[in-house]
């Protein structure tokens, strides 16, 4: 069941990934952090994820925002079963906000990695790089 445009739960990979595009802002996370809570929560197994950052054309998030998501994210995974999340960026902006993220949750069961190619981020999640590759869209006539 897929409950947002942007994110696509793969069972058999045990894979959440998220597309995010156009402006990143609060709103947004908080939005996919909901849904992410949620299979988390029905879940028989613990999933990794993959956010792919690539067509995000704004942030709007502070430091503090980031800051307190990531350590809610945390907070809410100690005790649990290791998981994986890496997350696909090209652009300054968005690594200086995974960074932050990495930071926070670093010693934690959260293993946070930033990618700025897809096969290695493949290699590191353990699935084949098409999973990981954005689906063409429609074409214009």
């Amino acid at each position: 069941m897929n409950v947002l445009p942007n994110v696509e739960y793969l069972e058999d990979a045990r894979l959440f990934i998220w597309r995010p595009s156009g402006t990143l802002d609060e709103a947004a996370v908080n939005a996919v952090l909901v849904d992410l809570v949620r299979r988390e929560s029905m879940a028989a197994v613990p999933f990794n994820r993959f956010s792919d950052l690539t067509d995000v054309e704004s942030f709007h998030l502070t430091f503090k925002y980031v800051f307190h998501v990531a350590l809610y994210r945390r907070l809410t995974w100690a005790g649990r079963e290791p998981v994986k999340s890496a997350f696909f960026v090209t652009e300054q902006e968005a690594a200086h906000l995974v960074k932050i993220h990495a930071l926070m949750t670093d010693y934690s069961p959260l293993r946070v990695e930033m990618f700025d190619d897809l096969e290695t981020a493949a290699k590191w999640l353990d699935v084949p790089v098409e999973i990981l590759t954005p689906k063409a869209g429609p074409t214009a006539l």
